[in-house]
């Protein structure tokens, strides 16, 4: 690790990139605040996004936002019932060169640095599986010779919500692949007629490069060499396990109403979200703040409601709640 003076100039140098990448995201997204930092905490944690909310709220626009301000290939890939994993991961053709045939491998558009996945679960199970192979993997396998992705490699993916017909729910161990499960808020008023103002008015914010791909995947780096103190990974591992009904820990409701608790990766994105928040906030030491800022975007896809819990509609963020209140 490095000296302390080096470590201080790292961190400064961490803030600021931090803060350009913030500050052209808030420019263009209003009213999403939250979601921005938390995004950006998973991007430098090394993890991917499972983006939820309404219609219209922004969530294609944060991913596309972030690929202008990011100098890096970015694609976009719209998820239908007809999408084939051949489509995502792309295929072998055959090319003819001096006279000569062979086969090629033709890359499809997850080779790619930001990749944004809208409405992933339109997609038949098949076709999901594939994706989730490479969130989890950052490689690929196709005719048993094995592809790794660009590095760094993001993803955002969205899912829609309300329709039933026509989708095909995430199991609950593919949603674990995903760092972050975020809820993007419905605007608040003024967030609102900011918005209005501005699509009426043809006054969009203009966005600039403000990183390149070689200094993301550094500032990635280093915030996984960053060391956390043994008394908050030990809060990590409690809260982790205060999610399993079981543990004696475990709160009353969790008990009651969960089935099956988090997994050792829900600690693994806290641990990394935290650092990124300590260093933003000025600190080079995750405290426990830190851990509880993230636990709920780490826990709430991880966890699996009972009969119980589904009968009677028990809320899975105030669960999560529950755990933090009760772990210190």
């Amino acid at each position: 690790m490095s000296e302390p003076a080096d470590l201080q100039q790292e961190a400064e140098l961490f803030r600021r990139d931090y803060q350009k990448l913030r500050d052209g995201l808030a420019a263009v997204l209003v009213g999403q605040d939250e979601t921005l930092g938390l995004t950006l905490a998973a991007l430098f944690g090394g993890g991917h996004v499972l983006l939820d909310g309404p219609p219209g709220i922004g969530k294609t626009l944060l991913g596309r936002t972030l690929a202008e301000l990011i100098d890096t290939d970015y694609r976009r890939i719209q998820f239908t019932s007809d999408l084939m994993p051949a489509d995502i991961i792309g295929t072998y053709v055959i090319m003819e060169s001096a006279g000569r045939r062979r086969f090629e491998f033709q890359h499809g558009p997850i080779f790619t640095n930001l990749l944004l996945a809208d409405e992933i679960n339109r997609a038949t199970p098949k076709t999901q599986a594939a994706l989730f192979e490479a969130l989890e993997e950052r490689a690929l396998t196709v005719a048993n010779e094995r592809y790794p992705l660009p590095e760094p490699f993001f993803a955002i993916a969205t899912q829609s919500l309300g329709d039933i017909e026509g989708t095909f729910p995430i199991p609950e161990t593919q949603k674990d692949r995903f760092f972050f499960k975020l809820d993007m808020s419905v605007l608040d008023q003024a967030a609102l007629t900011t918005v209005l103002q501005r699509s009426a008015g043809g006054d969009l914010p203009r966005t600039a490069r403000v990183l390149d791909s070689a200094r993301l995947a550094e500032m990635i780096q280093w915030i996984r060499r960053l060391p956390v103190a043994d008394s908050v990974v030990q809060q990590a591992a409690r809260l982790v396990m205060a999610t399993h009904p079981q543990n004696q820990a475990a709160p009353r409701r969790v008990r009651r109403f969960v089935l099956r608790g988090a997994s050792p990766r829900a600690g693994q994105a806290m641990l990394l979200a935290a650092k990124v928040l300590a260093i933003v906030a000025g600190r080079e030491e995750v405290r426990s703040e830190d851990l509880r800022m993230v636990a709920l975007p780490a826990l709430r896809h991880r966890i699996a409601l009972n009969f119980e819990g589904h009968a009677e509609e028990a809320g899975i963020d105030g669960i999560v709640a529950e755990v933090v209140d009760a772990v210190k």
